[in-house]
């Protein structure tokens, strides 16, 4: 039975040692995520700063 755990436990950690991660995948990711914030940001700066102004003014008024 303390052979087997062994075994397992052993295999575990070489898997776990192993593993690097996608980490192309997770660059990629975040570069879209990037572009799509620029994206969003160049098309619709006027209306965030606008629907912003609103929100603080309706806050601040006393």
């Amino acid at each position: 039975m303390i052979n087997r755990l062994n075994r397992l436990y052993t295999n575990a950690w070489i898997r776990l040692s192993e593993d690097r991660g996608d980490v192309p995948g997770w660059v990629l990711v975040a570069v879209m995520t990037a572009g799509l914030v620029t994206a969003l940001w160049l098309v619709a700066d006027t209306q965030l700063k606008s629907v912003l102004q609103r929100a603080l003014t309706s806050v601040s008024k006393p």
